[in-house]
């Protein structure tokens, strides 16, 4: 009957979801199942456990289920060497693959310089990933284990880093996975982590064979490669027993190998895998050699093609060639397509719960607001936290001896790239800026920078990079990422839409002298003009700009719109002035000024357009700053579109509305910090 027929439906569509389910937690068979060439998959020791392996293979065709290969919430640990500002960016790509395909909770080990580790922990800290933890390790403190060995890999000192693992990463660790930055995952690492489970009791290290014939030493003539077994082996990846590694004294079996080859070989050409290399050729037994799709190396001169039949077995891709996308092999485009998408990845969308793994996730606070509160995006706005990659780029920055330096700090988004050229050529000192952008912009912006014959020769701007989220542009908390990150006693705060006066920073380092900054308490404006002409020779002196405002290709910025916002700067007084002068808070003034870098940050709670820049100058006010204008000093809007927030002010009544409640509240908040002094801005706007 149609009723026992849809019983049985059911019953098969349940043992296939149990079937699905345990495969999902078991991953492909623990080796990938599939070989494609048997040559490149055999362990380097066949032991007994191989016959089982086929008896399981032969099992996996039968519909029994198998028994897991790694716990449901089973912990993984990943180890990677990490320098510079370059390697940082590369190891989002390689995180990015992982989270994606990723089933199991992770701790990721970074063995880092200073500069690594200030990036990558803003960055996790920001990313705030459910069931992943992250430590860091000193690089400096491990460079006297490996600074001996005479190296001409490009990786410099940290390419001999792998070698002090045992050593650097906790005594309890037992196993941990071993990679190299330009890795890219297309499927799960837990299993890669099941391969463990298959050493014999001997076996220490799981590795690829070398794909290319750098060890046979035939590449070209004089080619003398290090001492290796076969091919020998690739470490870009590696599966490390390090419980295993620390019983057999792993530390004194690597320096002896070492020193011995460098007696006649004198330096290592590719840093720790030369040692590996010889270390294996003298313990082959220690090895487990992994299938060749663990990591297909992209590398010149090499086999790859041969590892795999179909590109649906690859597991592990391993962009180990200068060229990077441009290598020859014939699964190239599919290679690039696959790495360019974890490089555009929407990194929020990784934040996604283990489901039915602890996490330790929290966001009480979001349940704080009142969803019906009609500004509730608003108050959202505030309490979200946005992922922050600090130093996008390779940033140089030598302090000046005297303690007058000052940094211009701006943000901006993708629609305002073309400003930054203009800036550079202004501005010759440090500028920290911060960018809102897309996982996909910042890669774009990337492309921008480096083929940019201004910006690619500027190393002192530090690009911070503030991934989007939300519908609301959060430019104060956008502001406070390029303010935080400023290395100088002194800052300029600018938007990126004005020009300053040629030599203006140098200006202001001696006004910073003149007038004492160092022990009082003072902002200096930089009076703000602008232009609505998209040509515009720009003016060499104030002289010049004075007659250019008399001619009308100049004017008072924003005088025809909103004149609030800076005329208390008294334009018609710095015309003649010759010496800085005080000026008195008004309501609504939002003038741009250098401040010592400790000063308040901006609040947060303003969003897009309206009051950011305000509420910021109230704080300097209520903190009783003096507020002197310069009289040389002149910055120039430049004209552009206008962006989405002010559109979006003017033509929503309901965004107005939340704005003037943000008002409110900004308000009060100051007045409970700052007292009764703080009851004038409460009265001025009243006033209005």
């Amino acid at each position: 009957p149609p009723s026992r027929v849809r019983e049985m439906e059911e019953e098969n569509r349940q043992i296939r979801l149990q079937l699905n389910q345990l495969q999902g937690t078991a991953g492909q068979p623990a080796d990938g199942g599939n070989y494609g060439n048997a040559a490149w998959g055999a362990s380097a020791d066949t032991g007994p456990e191989d016959v089982e392996n086929t008896a399981e293979e032969r099992a996996n065709h039968t519909e029994c289920p198998r028994s897991p290969t790694v716990l449901k919430c089973e912990l993984i640990h990943v180890a990677c060497v990490c320098a510079g500002h370059n390697a940082s960016r590369d190891v989002v790509t390689l995180v990015k693959s992982i989270l994606f395909h990723r089933k199991n909770p992770l701790h990721f080990h970074f063995i880092t310089d200073a500069v690594a580790n200030q990036i990558l922990s803003s960055l996790f800290q920001s990313w705030m990933v459910p069931s992943v933890q992250v430590s860091f390790y000193d690089a400096d403190e491990l460079k006297s284990e490996v600074s001996w060995i005479p190296n001409k890999h490009y990786s410099g000192i940290y390419g001999l880093m792998k070698l002090t693992l045992t050593k650097a990463l906790p005594s309890d660790l037992t196993k941990v996975i071993v990679l190299d930055t330009d890795i890219t995952f297309a499927t799960d690492i837990a299993e890669l982590w099941a391969i463990f489970r298959k050493f014999t009791d001997k076996q220490v290290i799981g590795l690829v064979e070398n794909q290319s014939d750098w060890y046979l030493g035939n590449l070209w003539k004089n080619h003398k490669p290090w001492p290796a077994l076969g091919r020998g082996f690739n470490t870009g990846v590696i599966l490390l027993y390090l419980e295993r590694l620390r019983r057999i004294g792993w530390e004194q079996m690597w320096r002896l190998t070492a020193e011995r080859e460098l007696m006649s070989m004198l330096s290592t050409s590719l840093a720790d895998q030369d040692i590996f290399n010889a270390f294996i050729k003298q313990n082959p037994v220690l090895v487990h050699q992994l299938p060749c799709f663990w990591n297909v190396q992209l590398s010149d001169h090499t086999r790859s093609e041969q590892c795999y039949t179909e590109v649906s077995d690859l597991k592990v891709i391993h962009w180990n060639s200068p060229k990077k996308l441009r290598v020859k092999n014939k699964h190239v485009e599919f290679f690039r397509n696959l790495y360019l998408t974890f490089l555009e990845y929407d990194g929020n969308l990784l934040r996604r719960e283990l489901f039915g793994c602890p996490s330790h996730a929290t966001s009480e606070t979001l349940e704080e607001l009142d969803e019906d509160d009609q500004c509730y995006d608003f108050r959202r706005e505030r309490i979200t936290v946005h992922r922050v990659h600090l130093y996008f780029l390779q940033y140089e920055y030598t302090p000046t001896g005297d303690d007058t330096d000052v940094t211009l700090v701006a943000q901006l988004s993708m629609d305002r790239l073309q400003m930054l050229e203009a800036i550079c050529k202004h501005w010759e000192g440090p500028i920290s800026l911060a960018l809102y952008m897309s996982d996909a912009e910042a890669q774009q912006f990337l492309r921008y920078a480096q083929a940019s014959e201004v910006l690619k020769n500027r190393k002192n701007v530090g690009y911070h990079i503030v991934y989007k989220e939300g519908q609301f542009y959060p430019v104060n908390l956008v502001r406070n990422v390029a303010l935080r990150n400023a290395n100088t006693p002194y800052v300029f705060l600018a938007d990126v839409d004005f020009l300053p006066m040629y030599g203006l920073y140098d200006y202001l380092r001696k006004s910073v002298v003149q007038l004492d900054m160092a022990n009082t308490k003072k902002a200096l404006v930089v009076p703000a003009f602008e232009t609505l002409r998209y040509r515009l020779s720009f003016p060499k002196s104030k002289a010049e700009l004075l007659s250019m405002l008399d001619m009308g290709t100049l004017y008072t910025f924003r005088y025809h719109v909103w004149t609030k916002g800076h005329a208390p700067t008294n334009y018609a007084k710095w015309r003649t002035a010759t010496t800085p002068y005080k000026v008195e808070w008004e309501a609504d003034f939002e003038p741009y000024v250098v401040v010592k870098r400790d000063c308040p940050e901006y609040d947060q709670r303003f969003v897009g357009f309206g009051w950011n820049k305000v509420s910021h100058i109230m704080e300097l006010d209520a903190q009783e700053y003096d507020l002197m204008v310069l009289p040389n000093a002149f910055m120039i809007h430049m004209p552009h579109a206008p962006s989405f927030d002010i559109s979006k002010f003017r033509s929503s009544p309901g965004y107005r509305y939340c704005l003037q409640t943000l008002k409110e509240e900004f308000h009060q908040d100051l007045s409970r910090k700052y007292g009764a002094a703080a009851l004038k801005y409460l009265t001025a706007q009243r006033n209005i």
